[in-house]
């Protein structure tokens, strides 16, 4: 009879402690979630509230973009690796703003509360895109970010979709120009650099750009 008494003695412990343990961690991730929406209002005067961005600061969409990517995307401007260069006058915006992320927990709470926005339909002001002809060039794309334009992780792709077609093609530029993706450190951008310089003229940056506009709708 002691013996089963203790028996269930221990199994009530046990299933108190797991009980304790996922309310714990339940608690943490609370926090780490609270954190990161604390730590996004400095983000806010340029990303939005809703992280769709605003071009009049040069500010792309980042609502939805994985933890992964927008964490690492932050390393690469505190360290200088992304935003070093001094004719990328938009990235020198983002630089300071990323070196407020004092600690890694920082990174990757404010990380996950941007991946946890929900992204929105953006509106193409892009002029002079051929679609059509854009599909063509695409097909370099997709075998980092997807037929659909979803991106991939694994190879350091980011999703292009529910993004502003003027930030694309400024992207598109910067690869091409060397001013993004030639940073020794920048492993990953160099990945983009080759592909962007592909794309032989500005036509075919506006028409590949055209192209991945209508992976959103």
């Amino acid at each position: 009879m002691k013996s089963i008494i203790s028996s269930l003695s221990k199994t009530a412990f046990r299933l108190a402690m797991v009980g304790f343990l996922a309310s714990l961690g339940s608690a943490v991730s609370h926090a780490n979630d609270e954190r990161g929406k604390q730590l996004y209002a400095n983000c806010v005067a340029c990303h939005q509230a809703d992280g769709s961005g605003l071009k009049l600061l040069n500010a792309p969409a980042i609502a939805g973009l994985s933890e992964k990517y927008v964490a690492a995307q932050i390393a690469k401007f505190k360290a200088g690796h992304r935003g070093g260069d001094p004719r990328d006058t938009s990235g020198l915006q983002m630089r300071p703003m990323a070196s407020l992320l004092a600690s890694e927990a920082d990174i990757a709470a404010v990380s996950k509360y941007v991946a946890s926005l929900e992204p929105k339909p953006i509106a193409a002001t892009l002029e002079g895109g051929n679609a059509e002809r854009g599909k063509a060039l695409y097909a370099t794309c997709q075998a980092c970010h997807g037929a659909d334009g979803a991106g991939n992780d694994l190879l350091n792709a980011p999703s292009l979709l529910n993004q502003h077609d003027w930030y694309h093609v400024a992207q598109l530029q910067k690869f091409k120009d060397g001013v993004r993706g030639s940073n020794p450190q920048d492993t990953t951008g160099a990945q983009m650099r080759p592909m962007a310089m592909m794309l032989t003229d500005e036509q075919a940056v506006k028409d590949v750009v055209a192209y991945i506009q209508t992976l959103s709708n």
